[in-house]
C-alpha cells in the first residue's frame, strides 16, 4: 500500500465497567503508540461510551466520517450486553448474522459438543466484515467499512494488534522531542507561542507541567512527522532558554 502523509484515528471505548470505574482501561495507550510507530497513523479522538446501541450507533457515523480509521474496543463477547457488532451492522446498515469463517473457527476450536450459544454468539457480525484473527483465544475481531473492532481484554487485544496491519493504510511516523525545564508555565509561554506561530503547519508544541526533585518544572514536547522541522524548533527553544536563563532536567 502507498503511503499517505498524514492518516489519522479515533478509539471509541465501549463498556459500563469502564464508565464506571470499575475497569481501568489499558487500551488507549497501546493502541495510540502501536499506531504511530508501525503504521504513521495519528489518534486524534478518543471516545468512552456505555453498552447503548443508539450511542454507539451515533458515534460509529461520526467517528467513521470524521477519521480514516474507527477503532472500538469491547462489546464483542458472548453475553447478553456484547452488543458492539449488531450496532455496528445496524450503524452501516448491512446485515448481522453468523459469519462463515469465523464459525467455522470457532466450532473447531470449542468442539462442536462445546459450542454453546454464547460462543456461537461471538461469531455474529456484520457478514459484510473482513475478520481480525485472534492467536490467544480465537474469537476474532472483524473491520467494517473502516472500523476495526477487536476485544477489550488488554491481553487478548494486545496479541491481535498486529493482525490489523493488513487492512491499514500507512501514514508518516509522528517523532516527538521533550524538554525537560526547571520553571512554570507562564514564565516560557509567550515564547512557546510564537515558536509555535512560526511552525504551526509543520509541528505541535505542548507544555505540560510536573514536579520533581521538590520543584516545579515543565515538559516541553513537539511532534512532527518532520525531523528537520523538529530540530529547527529545537534550536530555537533553546534560544530562549538561554536568555532567559532557565535550567534544564536531564531525566
Amino acid at each position: 500500500m502507498k503511503k499517505k502523509k498524514k492518516v489519522n484515528a479515533a478509539i471509541l471505548i465501549i463498556g459500563n465497567e469502564i464508565l464506571s470505574g470499575r475497569t481501568q482501561d489499558k487500551n488507549i495507550a497501546f493502541i495510540s503508540n502501536w499506531l504511530n510507530l508501525n503504521c504513521g497513523i495519528s489518534v486524534s479522538e478518543v471516545r468512552i461510551i456505555p453498552d447503548v446501541e443508539k450511542i454507539i450507533i451515533k458515534n460509529i457515523r461520526s467517528l467513521s466520517k470524521k477519521f480514516n480509521y474507527v477503532f472500538t474496543t469491547g462489546g464483542i463477547g458472548p453475553t447478553h450486553d456484547d452488543i458492539t457488532a449488531q450496532s455496528i451492522a445496524k450503524a452501516f446498515k448491512v446485515k448481522y448474522g453468523y459469519h462463515k469463517e469465523a464459525y467455522e473457527i470457532l466450532e473447531t476450536y470449542y468442539g462442536k459438543a462445546n459450542f454453546n450459544d454464547g460462543r456461537k454468539k461471538m461469531a455474529k457480525m456484520p457478514i459484510v466484515s473482513k475478520l481480525i484473527y485472534n492467536p490467544s483465544s480465537a474469537a476474532p475481531g472483524f473491520i467494517t467499512k473502516n472500523v476495526l473492532s477487536l476485544p477489550g481484554v488488554p491481553s487478548i487485544l494486545n496479541s491481535m494488534i498486529e493482525n490489523c496491519k493488513r487492512y491499514l493504510i500507512k501514514g508518516s511516523k509522528v517523532h516527538s522531542k521533550t524538554v525537560n525545564l526547571f520553571t512554570v508555565e507562564s514564565n516560557i509561554s509567550k515564547q512557546l507561542n510564537n515558536i509555535q506561530k512560526k511552525y504551526k503547519k509543520h509541528v505541535d508544541i505542548g507544555s505540560y507541567p510536573f514536579f520533581r526533585l521538590g520543584k516545579i518544572g515543565v515538559s516541553v514536547v513537539s511532534r512532527s512527522t518532520s525531523k528537520g522541522k523538529l530540530l529547527n524548533v529545537y534550536k530555537d527553544l533553546m534560544k530562549e532558554i538561554k536568555k532567559k536563563k532557565i535550567k534544564i532536567l536531564n531525566i
